[in-house]
């Protein structure tokens, strides 16, 4: 077997189906084995994917013990050379495992790979490539330094937006939501901490991997990830849970890191939460529409389904003040600057891989992304 796929699933049995379809398409012509470990959920998720993916093996948890408890569960029971651990809200492409796979065939050295991580607006996740955080460095993000000078090496190290988003790299820290794995690695320096229950697991495997000998790299192949364009730094839930984990990864990892190095992370919270006061906590779901500007519409489909789902995005977006059709067997690009407010991709007329690549040449913080599926007449959107 050369990979197995791990997702860990709660209460998102929509997000998961559209994760696993891209999945099955992505995988084609690939051993591969898929494990869905189900923590709890409440939403019938598992009664509701099982029939449609014959093929995943699903663990079903009678209690919600934690990301890095419920991937280690599958990891265990899993048989592939790699190991990918995947997050349900994303789509894969066929160019990443393919790409991850072949990589890691050819460098021995290589212990864990990351990828190019884009929200729903074809904007690049800053998490795909990260640096550990050293006190200094965690000073830096949790105070708002490395926003303010997103180049330089020295204030902005966690994200490391200084080196080519588009380019391979030798990285420290990679991304939970898409960690391509080498199985032997995972059997020499263990799996995931299972301390650590949300956040942090990544960085902490991250970390081990180097001293046993293994280096992690980034490599500039697109994915989609949802969860990360609502996820705000400013937020409270984050800061604590990030400022929880490192608590975790401190006392592990620099134990003799001494009282100055908390009081600069303590001081780092104190000062965001100050500013937060002051200002406002960023809203995690911001209004999608500005200055009352009515939407305006793209959708891409083939010509067999084009009446169908104008019909149906018409329902969606009643308000939109224009509507245009793209053939999915031709349309080439996204022209820039093009006034859409939204952009509608249909699967399977488009594949996912077409998809990315669209996103991924056109990102717009005014534009989002959606897709709609006609077979399930189901919409998948951003939640902003």
């Amino acid at each position: 077997m050369l990979l197995s796929i791990v997702i860990v699933n709660y209460n998102v049995k929509y997000l998961l189906e559209q994760c696993l379809r891209s999945v099955r398409e992505a995988a084609q012509g690939i051993e591969v084995e898929t494990w869905v470990v189900d923590n709890a959920s409440t939403d019938g998720s598992v009664d509701y994917l099982r029939p449609l993916f014959p093929e995943v093996h699903f663990i079903e948890n009678a209690d919600n013990p934690g990301f890095a408890k419920a991937n280690n569960q599958a990891i265990r029971l899993s048989r592939g050379r790699y190991v990918l651990l995947l997050n349900p809200d994303t789509i894969v492409t066929s160019e990443a495992l393919r790409g991850a796979c072949h990589f890691m065939d050819s460098h021995t050295n290589a212990g864990a790979i990351g990828v190019k991580m884009i929200n729903g607006h074809g904007a690049f996740l800053p998490e795909s490539k990260r640096s550990f955080p050293t006190p200094w460095v965690a000073f830096c993000k949790l105070s708002g330094l490395s926003r303010l000078f997103p180049r330089s090496p020295r204030l902005a190290a966690y994200s490391l937006r200084y080196l080519s988003d588009d380019a391979v790299h030798e990285v420290q820290v990679l991304s939970g939501a898409f960690m391509f794995l080498r199985h032997e690695a995972l059997r020499r320096i263990g799996l995931l901490d299972e301390a650590f229950f949300m956040y942090g697991e990544d960085i902490d495997l991250s970390y081990r991997m180097i001293p046993a000998g293994y280096a992690n790299y980034y490599l500039p192949f697109s994915i989609l990830h949802y969860k990360g364009e609502s996820t705000h730094y400013a937020d409270r839930r984050y800061l604590n849970a990030f400022y929880n984990a490192m608590l975790i990864f401190y006392r592990k990892h620099y134990p003799n890191a001494g009282g100055l190095a908390w009081a600069l992370i303590r001081l780092a919270v104190c000062l965001r939460k100050a500013l937060a006061g002051l200002f406002g906590w960023k809203r995690t779901r911001p209004s999608r529409r500005r200055g009352g500007r009515r939407p305006e519409l793209m959708y891409v489909c083939s010509k067999a389904h084009a009446a169908d789902v104008r019909r149906r995005v018409l329902e969606r977006f009643p308000e939109a003040a224009s509507i245009a059709w793209e053939a999915a067997d031709e349309i080439g690009a996204i022209p820039p600057q093009n006034g859409c407010t939204d952009i509608i991709f249909c699967h399977p007329d488009l594949s996912f891989d077409r998809m990315i690549h669209l996103m991924d040449r056109c990102p717009d913080k005014r534009m989002t992304y959606h897709t709609f599926y006609p077979d399930t007449d189901r919409w998948i959107s951003p939640t902003r």
